[in-house]
């Protein structure tokens, strides 16, 4: 969660409005050079700034079912305040890790981080998120609610790899490109999601 404390409300929201950005380069995190957005894959380019929902869009582009595995969830207070979600200090909040992995290849074509407010979304939903029976945007769909999506950020790091020797204790890093959105249900900021997509998958 400690990315999202020092984010503020003031800060520049892209792709709001648009899926384009004339002239728009992509932040590296540590680095002063940055990545221009024309240079990113196109489906990747896609993945970045739809509102769409992730996991049937990589059934499609890679032509096999793609399922949510996850890796870590529990309920926890937050230690800051986190702006983006309107979560206070002390505030209980849900997070949650999963990997979108290709059924067949075992591929792993996205992480997802979430922050969830559980006094924001309805209980049957919460269940079923904890069960961990499918992906959010699928879970949102399915339930019926009204919902709204916001692109927050967008970026480019190097991030731990789910794919490493089990008999090492190093773990390789690998370019991912990410984006941050939050999702509105019922007027609130319920959910906060950071993606990421290994950039060599896409290329």
């Amino acid at each position: 969660m400690e990315p999202y404390y020092c984010k503020t409300e003031n800060e520049q929201t892209l792709f709001r409005k648009d899926g384009f950005v004339k002239g728009w380069s992509i932040p590296q995190r540590g680095m002063e050079k940055q990545l221009p957005m024309e240079e990113v894959p196109p489906f990747l380019r896609t993945l970045l700034v739809t509102d769409g929902t992730v996991t049937k869009s990589l059934e499609a582009y890679f032509w096999e079912p793609v399922t949510v595995v996850p890796i870590d969830q529990g309920l926890r207070k937050a230690e800051y305040d986190v702006p983006w979600l309107k979560v206070s200090s002390g505030e209980d909040v849900l997070t949650r890790e999963v990997k979108l992995q290709g059924a067949n290849s075992h591929s792993v074509y996205a992480t997802a981080f979430s922050i969830i407010r559980p006094k924001i979304i309805p209980a049957f939903f919460r269940q079923r998120l904890l069960r961990g029976e499918i992906g959010i945007g699928m879970l949102i769909r399915d339930s019926g609610m009204e919902s709204y999506r916001e692109v927050l950020e967008i970026g480019l790091e190097r991030f731990p790899s789910f794919h490493y020797d089990e008999n090492s204790n190093r773990i390789e890093k690998i370019k991912v490109l990410f984006r941050t959105y939050r999702i509105v249900l019922g007027g609130e900021a319920a959910i906060l999601i950071t993606e990421r997509f290994p950039k060599a998958l896409f290329e």
